[in-house]
């Protein structure tokens, strides 16, 4: 008998019962607005805005819309963040013991941003709270004396002056409670193997000792080694390895170009729970079986306010309004991109992130990422998201066939004035489809299902481009930029210099 198992799943199911299903949106975002305002209130930027007058007012939101500025990343840096490592109490009580490093798909220089340890505080809540969430699964009780397997960057932190710095997945894991460390594979020692494939091949060695019920990481990454361990260890699936493996979340990127591979490899039935963490905090996660769609964290420390991107939020080079439409949970609308802003306990005041969501379902509060503010190219006025990009290679891959991992675009004028949009596609085999093929099916779909495409292939938009390369070739290309495995995502969007770069690399040979 499971006992401890059986203990476990008992109490989560119990948690789960007082969970409120109906709650009210407004009211439950105030309060969270109103805990991280009373708790800066005495910090500059508290004195800087009058906090304690928002607090008092009739209408705190509204009050604390007027008065605080929409912000992006360089501007709440430049401001206000550079100046937490020299002095305490500026943006949030005390200084942070942390910079989080991000290793997102944009800019060329890391983002440097602060993790207190009240941040973290609200990244264990939502862990535990998609833990409870577990309850709505049929799960045995066995799977819950497993252990989970987290694949992140290396977890070694930089040591700069009175603080560490290094990315949020191992921030998060240097900090992990002391009673979790037993369940937590691959192990701090492990995990902090710098080199990526050194890091990979300790963990195929050492994954027959290890009784992992649950994975996490970036697709890709968990990808690769699960193939690393099924052919270091000669078995045909992962299951053969760690029969009680039950539960996947992905996150970082969009887990459905991955599906097919992954259901190889598994060999039989995972539950995929998707999570929404970035390096400014843990934001939604995958509750309930059946979706991919996740949970808004609204009762766990952040205030979200949500910008429509459209024209009432951002003009057609996707750059925010100076006084564009803000909407809290309670306003939103099912079906419509919105750029996401935050207000959480490091210190950051209505910052705009970079990220697109759109609600799949407001009575549930449940989103999907799709896609980022400035992964949307528009060169030649054909607007193009994230998302469709997207649709565009499901479209593809039903069609034709082609299961594409990993991908790169961007729009390249010729020698003769003309554009382009050229993709580059990583895939595992070649010559499911020609070139041509692909990119003829791609254009359809796109002038189908994108007005604005359609008008921009009639006028300055001459044709569609495609390359299809060995998935390797774009491993290979972050390994030569040391961009190698744990949380690194592939740029989707690349600068025509850039994107020569890449292509002349992944194309030779």
């Amino acid at each position: 008998m499971n006992l401890i198992g059986s203990i476990i799943k008992k109490g989560l199911d119990l948690k789960a019962q007082f969970e409120d299903e109906n709650p009210d949106y407004r009211e439950a975002q105030r309060g969270e607005l109103y805990q991280l305002l009373n708790k800066a209130k005495g910090t500059s930027i508290g004195l800087y805005y009058n906090f304690e007058s928002i607090l008092e007012s009739d209408d705190l939101i509204a009050t604390f819309q007027e008065r605080l500025p929409l912000v992006e990343y360089h501007q709440i840096n430049q401001q206000w963040w550079q100046q937490t490592l020299k002095y305490p109490n500026i943006t949030w009580p005390g200084k942070p013991d942390f910079l989080a490093k991000s290793s997102g798909t944009t800019g060329k220089k890391p983002k440097r941003m602060p993790v207190t340890e009240d941040l973290l505080s609200s990244i264990r809540k939502v862990s535990i709270a998609q833990l409870t969430s577990i309850s709505n699964y049929d799960l045995p009780e066995d799977f819950f004396e497993h252990e989970l397997m987290a694949l992140s960057s290396a977890t070694s932190l930089e040591k700069v002056d009175d603080h560490q710095e290094g990315e949020i997945s191992a921030i998060t894991v240097s900090n992990i409670p002391f009673w979790f460390e037993g369940a937590y594979r691959p192990g701090k020692e492990i995990s902090n193997i710098q080199d990526w494939d050194e890091r990979v091949e300790r963990i195929a060695k050492e994954a027959p000792n290890w009784k992992v019920g649950a994975l996490s990481g970036i697709p890709s990454w968990v990808l690769l080694m699960l193939k690393r361990i099924i052919e270091v260890n000669e078995v045909d699936t992962i299951h053969d390895i760690w029969p009680g493996l039950r539960v996947y979340t992905p996150g970082g990127v969009a887990f459905e170009p991955y599906r097919e591979k992954f259901e190889a490899i598994f060999g039989r039935e995972v539950h995929i729970l998707d999570t929404y963490l970035a390096s400014e905090g843990f934001f939604a996660y995958t509750n309930r079986p059946g979706t991919l769609s996740m949970k808004l964290a609204y009762q766990h420390g952040i205030f979200f306010e949500f910008v429509p991107f459209n024209e009432e939020g951002f003009d057609d080079q996707a750059n925010l309004l100076d006084d564009p439409k803000v909407l809290t949970l309670d306003e939103v609308e099912e079906g419509v991109n919105y750029a996401l802003i935050i207000t959480t306990p490091a210190g950051a005041y209505r910052y705009m992130i970079g990220d697109l969501v759109s609600f799949t379902n407001k009575e549930r509060a449940e989103i999907k990422i799709t896609g980022r503010t400035k992964h949307f190219l528009n060169v030649v006025g054909s607007q193009l998201s994230e998302d469709k990009m997207d649709e565009a290679l499901a479209d593809v891959q039903e069609k034709l066939g082609v299961n594409t991992e990993e991908y790169t675009l961007a729009a390249v004028e010729n020698k003769e004035g003309n554009f382009y949009h050229e993709w580059i596609l990583g895939v595992e085999e070649m010559n499911q489809a020609t070139n041509e093929e692909v990119a003829q099916r791609i254009d359809d779909y796109l002038s189908n299902n994108n007005k604005n495409y359609g008008v921009a292939r009639k006028k300055a938009l001459e044709g569609m481009k495609v390359y299809q390369v060995s998935i390797d070739r774009f491993y290979e290309y972050q390994a030569q930029n040391r961009k190698k495995g744990g949380q690194t995502k592939t740029k989707k969007l690349l600068k025509q210099e850039d994107f020569l770069k890449f292509r002349d690399f992944v194309t030779q040979g």
